[in-house]
């Protein structure tokens, strides 16, 4: 399968160092299987920064989420257990450590507003299902891999 990164540059080795922490799945390399999703998240970074979109493309075989090999984590619809993990990750402040030692992970993206509505579940402003209702993406459920080990990025190849 084709997988998709969108930035404001080509991506020509993969650092896991650069890498934002505090993010859905934490610390690590994100893509998506829909060019058109990746593209809307160059854009949006690009227009911050007044640079380009670019998205880059990568080879990957599917079958490694259900093998052995590497530790896999699969969320296939928005759940308790997703919000919850997206809430360990988005709220792991010192991001040093952490929170899941996964290769891969796959699931849905979360609404991009999603700091405000963990400082509103934090605050106990709001409780889990309304929290789970507000992460969700609002332009309808979009899925995410997140590649979190330098082992897990060998399963990818540039094309």
């Amino acid at each position: 399968m084709i997988l998709y990164h969108g930035s404001t540059v080509e991506i020509e080795k993969i650092d896991l160092s650069i890498s934002k922490p505090n993010k859905d799945f934490g610390k690590g390399f994100y893509l998506s299987d829909d060019e058109r999703q990746a593209y809307e998240m160059a854009e949006y970074k690009a227009m911050q920064l007044d640079m380009t979109p670019v998205v880059t493309a990568f080879e990957f075989d599917e079958k490694v989420l259900s093998g052995s090999d590497y530790l896999v984590k699969q969320f296939t619809e928005y759940s308790k257990e997703w919000a919850e993990f997206v809430f360990a990750n988005r709220s792991n402040l010192a991001g040093e450590s952490p929170v899941h030692d996964y290769d891969i992970v796959y699931g849905p993206i979360a609404n991009d507003r999603v700091g405000l509505q963990i400082r509103n579940y934090m605050e106990h402003n709001i409780d889990l299902p309304t929290f789970l209702e507000r992460l969700k993406f609002m332009k309808g459920i979009t899925f995410q891999y997140f590649f979190g080990s330098e082992r897990a990025l060998k399963t990818l190849k540039k094309i």
